[in-house]
């Protein structure tokens, strides 16, 4: 396991951030009172800690999973638990019925992203929106967003979507279209609270079930036709 490099910047400041409050409470409290009240100290400092350690946590990236390879498999880009599989309209690139499968990755989830198959990036598009919960049915359509569709060597396409919470603040990714996909190659992530969506074809063998939970690169959620 390492820390992400786009973590580098956020851990600092909460670190920095929870140092001041420290200095702070110390100055004030041998301003105000005779004795220093280390329990309220004390108490301050732990919670510093555990809020570090939390932003640490968060930025984590996982090295030792073995990666999913199967014939016609569509992996999950996220980790998470499956909130939603449910027939739907897509109505940014298809236009048509897919089955619509989605992850919800709280805020002590994994939040780098993996491309969930082999193949070629055929379309990205960048979404300004709202700040919804992410477990929101409406947030696939009405947050902030980044939709992704890879082709595979047999001309099936998948779209999936990075959706941000009320909590994320930016989506990351840097993957343009006819860029080459490899299954559980990082292409992105979503900082602090999100889901991802993916809209597989109505024929696609389902492998989960609504609240199961999942492990990005490793758990299969479909096998195409």
């Amino acid at each position: 396991m390492y820390i992400h490099k786009k973590g580098y910047g956020v851990i600092a400041t909460v670190f920095t951030v929870m140092a001041l409050i420290v200095v702070v409470a110390i100055m004030l409290l041998n301003a105000f009172l005779e004795n220093t009240h280390w329990t309220i100290l004390a108490g301050l400092i732990i919670i510093g800690v555990i809020v570090v350690v939390w932003a640490v946590s968060f930025f984590r990236v996982p090295t030792n999973r073995k990666i999913t390879h199967e014939e016609n498999a569509v992996v999950s880009a996220a980790d998470g638990e499956i909130v939603a599989i449910e027939e739907m309209e897509e109505k940014e690139y298809f236009h048509d019925k897919r089955i619509q499968v989605s992850v919800f990755m709280s805020a002590y989830d994994v939040h780098v992203n993996w491309f969930p198959m082999d193949g070629v990036v055929s379309y990205v598009k960048y979404h300004p929106g709202k700040k919804l919960f992410a477990i929101n049915p409406k947030s696939s359509e009405l947050n902030e967003r980044n939709s992704l569709v890879v082709k595979d060597a047999k001309g099936r396409e998948v779209l999936f979507r990075q959706v941000a919470g009320v909590m994320a603040r930016r989506i990351v990714c840097n993957i343009k279209e006819g860029d080459k996909a490899e299954v559980g190659k990082e292409f992105g992530m979503i900082k602090f609270g999100s889901r991802v969506d993916f809209f597989l074809p109505c024929d696609a063998d389902i492998q989960v079930e609504k609240g199961d939970k999942i492990v990005g690169q490793v758990s299969v959620l479909a096998y195409l036709k």
